[in-house]
């Protein structure tokens, strides 16, 4: 048997866990450039207008709110891997088809809208099943160093991913550029599948899943006090959040007047951002408890977020004010996802992981399209200042939601609760 690795944080490095880390690395890489190279391939090879472009950006959003719950008792019903393995190549096959049909001339708006939302629907399971997988692979106490490194990754993804979309899609075509992430999708697969630890046997469910199902995965964050804060603070969060997504771009190029190259830099700042709290996470954990961990991070991701409408403002010091932004506001948000995920992970037993996963994503990523179908309808009445300062607004205030969690012991983060099978 391999020794597991010492980490510079004392924590051991599970073999298993450097292989899923490897291929989630390369995988998220590929994602950032499959998320920049489908709205280019849209744009630049299918000329797609404005409620075009619209529709292929909700896809994947609309993918989590129809087939969340769903998701959630599938996860739960099989075992992890090989779901995590089929969705990864369903995804691979389904990305390939884009560069094919560029090729033979046969690439459409119909078709690139039907693979978006196949792969949304994919990525929803694997995401579920991703997250519910990491308890099966680490013991618990290495939950946090190991959703640290994972986040890392995503931040690193984060500053490389869309400079080399940019470049892969000047050099060889956008539907190219989408190839590399279908490529990706295979090196995820393979080292999930290398993956030598078993899982768990999974009890097996002959009944369809009935809506009843579905929910216990919110009757269970419900009755739990902590995860019922962070389910009230993420979902308005993500809704406040749509309103000012939905006009980010249009207030860093319309009114600050930035070019794509500095928005670049912001933007790359963001990654740097995200590197910065995954090194913060567990320290600051570790040293001040979950629950002023979580209040002060939303706090700080909160107040950060108040630099978007002032750069509207203020537009002769957008640019600086966007990347104070981006580079705070993703470190602070990167504290707080890595100890959300390490605290679901922890609290909720195995028969509902993945319910309770796919609620927090709906939670969170689900809320998105009503806050920018909001913004966008008080941008037109109010104008696109007014309404970001309502969006950074709220995003602030839903930090008010964890102050319940400062009274509690902390025995609320380590003691779960029993729940219904």
């Amino acid at each position: 048997m391999v020794a597991s690795a010492p980490s510079p944080s004392g924590t051991r490095i599970v073999p298993d866990f450097h292989r899923l880390w490897i291929g989630q690395t390369i995988s998220e890489v590929g994602s950032r450039i499959s998320r920049e190279g489908l709205p280019f391939t849209a744009l630049l090879l299918l000329h797609a207008n404005a409620g075009q472009m619209g529709i292929l950006t909700s896809i994947s959003t609309a993918s989590v709110l129809l087939f969340g719950l769903f998701a959630g008792v599938i996860v739960d019903r099989l075992k992890k891997r090989p779901v995590m393995i089929s969705t990864d190549l369903g995804r691979a096959a389904l990305l390939g088809l884009i560069p094919l049909a560029a090729l033979t001339h046969r690439l459409t708006f119909g078709v690139l809208i039907g693979v978006a939302a196949l792969v949304g629907i994919l990525t929803v399971h694997f995401d579920v099943a991703y997250q519910s997988y990491l308890p099966v692979l680490v013991e618990r106490d290495e939950l946090l160093e190991s959703n640290r490194r994972l986040s890392t990754s995503a931040s690193g993804a984060e500053m490389v991913g869309p400079a080399l979309a940019g470049l892969l899609v000047q050099t060889i075509t956008a539907p190219l550029a989408i190839l590399v992430d279908a490529l990706s999708f295979l090196v995820s697969a393979f080292s999930v599948w290398s993956i030598r630890k078993p899982e768990p046997v999974v009890h097996e469910h002959h009944a369809a899943p009935r809506l009843s199902d579905s929910l216990e995965g919110l009757r269970f964050i419900w009755n739990h006090v902590a995860l019922r804060s962070l389910l009230l603070r993420s979902a308005s969060t993500f809704l406040f959040m749509g309103l000012v997504f939905a006009l980010y771009l249009l207030n860093a190029i319309r009114i600050v007047h930035i070019s794509t190259s500095a928005l670049g830099i912001a933007i790359a700042l963001g990654g740097a951002g995200g590197l910065t709290g995954a090194w913060l996470a567990a320290r600051l954990s570790r040293r001040h408890g979950h629950a002023t961990t979580f209040f002060l991070s939303a706090a700080f991701a909160g107040a950060a977020n108040l630099f978007i409408p002032l750069s509207s403002q203020f537009p002769h010091i957008g640019f600086p004010c966007l990347c104070i932004q981006q580079f705070f506001g993703d470190m602070a948000f990167t504290v707080y996802i890595v100890n959300e995920t390490t605290v679901r992970q922890t609290l909720a037993p195995p028969q509902v992981m993945g319910r309770v996963n796919s609620v927090m994503q709906i939670a969170s990523r689900g809320m998105l399209p009503f806050g920018a179908l909001s913004g966008g309808f008080l941008a037109q009445r109010f104008g696109i200042a007014p309404t970001l300062w309502v969006g950074a607004g709220g995003v602030f205030l839903s930090c008010l939601w964890l102050l319940p969690l400062l009274r509690h012991s902390r025995e609320i983060w380590t003691a779960p609760p029993n729940a219904a099978g």
